[in-house]
């Protein structure tokens, strides 16, 4: 068992290695087939233990980028992410006793991402398969069923190539074996018939309308944690980034956009309670002339409670429609069990109130363009992405500050979140971020410009603006739920055959 447990940990680091920066997506193949081998002949209970053994080193180095929290952190949560991981070792193993268990076993890990994706408060969606493979063949099937179809996809050509080496594990006795022959021949075909289907999925990216957008990063004065700083340097930085923007505008340099983007907490102080901040937006959107989308931190409803907006600022008008965040993450902008865990870990005194979820999508009429805002890593979440562009977001914006994690790998991962969107809305994505990584991707997931980490830049261009929506638009979370239904249910007809089995076996003997 010790060395079957050492070779599930290295497929997990396999699959954490598929992931952004490294973006290595077929080990996310040779990952998925080597879980289901682990799984082959094993008990319940050993089948959970090595799938912990797989996914606590997989998550611990996905989310290495955690460690400007701390390392408790990082491998708390990565504990906790591989709990999943288990449950999924343990119902792979009896799954696999059924014929055509590669279909069933493939659909166990959609389910497994659907409850990881929700559970607990909220749900954390790093680590699915669907974001590995954000520029494989896979890929353009998220125009038909979204993130949990690229999943299934990966996990069905992976587990059919786990199919195709218990075939050929078997042809080694006897070579000249022709049904275990073409058994190994099948399984090995059809993996890469689901591999190259998603390459036959039609992407459309024709608009009508375009608008013509500038997006600031205005950058922060230091990486990490404390990346605030001096209170008003993270909006001065913003402001003269715009400021120039309006001189070039002037001097012929660059075309007036048609609107202006800033990030999260592109204002370090609530304008609305700091006139100074206030003065400044107001300078800044009236010098460049064109309504800005200003992301800040304002008061929330009572004492207790702050909210994290994108505020739409006319230069004429002042601010006027915003978003809120809908979904504050645990632990990093509000605290469950506040009164009960802050008593054992001080750490969490860092996060003095609370962040309050906003009840309503992100569309905001900006200027010519009815827009989508999301916030930092609603990105990750299929349903928030979903409504924004149901609700009649013709290009979605993602606001975000990963000054925190800055050159961890954490900005790359979150950028192809946004890629994976792009393809699977049919809609451009404007990564608008404080330090990096801000990047304009185009409706068919392809990067068009993206700036550089911790760096004032200012990016300029022209995106479509569509209005007609994807297959994966029209059924929603359908493929996902009836996915995650067909595993469980043959996990569960799996566990009443070996019953069944067993009970026959017991009478055999008696009658004996």
């Amino acid at each position: 068992m010790a060395r079957s447990s050492a070779v599930a940990a290295v497929s997990g680091l396999a699959l954490a290695a598929a992931f952004p920066p490294y973006d290595i997506w077929p080990l996310s193949l040779v990952a998925v087939a080597a879980f289901t081998l682990l799984m082959r002949g094993r008990t319940v209970r050993q089948g959970a233990w090595l799938g912990f053994a797989f996914g606590w080193p997989f998550f611990i180095w996905l989310l290495q980028w955690l460690h400007t929290v701390g390392w408790d952190a990082v491998v708390g949560l990565a504990a906790i992410e591989a709990g999943f991981l288990a449950v999924l070792g343990a119902c792979t193993v009896p799954v696999m006793r059924l014929p055509g268990w590669p279909a069933w076993a493939a659909c166990l890990w959609v389910t497994e991402e659907l409850a990881r994706d929700r559970l607990p408060f909220g749900g954390f969606p790093w680590g699915r398969l669907a974001f590995a493979n954000t520029g494989s063949p896979f890929t353009p099937l998220a125009a038909l069923g979204g993130a949990p179809l690229v999943t299934f996809a990966v996990a069905l050509s992976g587990t059919l190539l786990a199919a195709a080496a218990l075939a050929l594990a078997r042809l080694r006795p006897d070579p000249r074996d022709l049904r275990t022959a073409l058994s190994a021949g099948a399984a090995l075909a059809l993996s890469a018939a689901v591999l190259l289907v998603g390459l036959l999925v039609p992407l459309p990216t024709n608009a009508t309308d375009h608008v013509r957008i500038a997006v600031v990063q205005g950058n922060v004065q230091q990486p990490g944690l404390h990346f605030l700083g001096r209170p008003m340097m993270i909006l001065d930085n913003h402001v003269q980034a715009t400021l120039k923007l309006a001189a070039d505008i002037k001097s012929g340099k660059v075309p007036k956009p048609d609107l202006v983007l800033w990030p999260e907490n592109s204002s370090d102080l609530d304008p609305f309670t700091h006139p100074e901040a206030y003065d400044k937006i107001t300078q800044a959107v009236q010098a460049v002339g064109v309504p800005v989308l200003v992301g800040v931190l304002v008061d929330g409803p009572d004492a207790d409670h702050v909210q994290n907006e994108g505020i739409v600022w006319d230069p004429v008008k002042g601010p006027g429609a915003h978003y809120t965040k809908q979904h504050p993450v645990p632990f990093g902008e509000y605290v469950p069990f506040r009164k009960e865990l802050t008593k054992v870990i001080s750490r969490l005194d860092e996060i003095p109130r609370d962040f309050y979820p906003g009840r309503t999508t992100g569309v905001l009429q900006i200027g010519p363009a009815r827009l989508g805002d999301v916030i930092c890593f609603e990105v990750a979440y299929d349903g928030i992405v979903r409504d924004t562009v149901n609700a009649g977001a013709r290009a979605i914006v993602v606001q975000t500050n990963n000054a925190t994690y800055g050159r961890t790998g954490q900005p790359e991962q979150q950028l192809a979140m946004s890629k994976l969107r792009a393809i699977e809305h049919g809609r451009a994505v404007v990564t608008a971020a404080t330090s990096g990584i801000s990047a304009i991707v185009a409706p068919d997931g392809k990067i068009e410009q993206r700036s550089k980490e911790f760096t004032q830049e200012v990016l300029d261009a022209d995106i479509p603006l569509r209005d007609g929506t994807t297959l994966a638009d029209r059924v929603g979370a359908a493929p996902e739920w009836t996915l995650a239904m067909v595993g469980l249910l043959s996990c569960a007809a799996a566990v009443a055959l070996g019953r069944r089995e067993r009970t026959r076996t017991a009478k055999g003997h008696e009658q004996q």
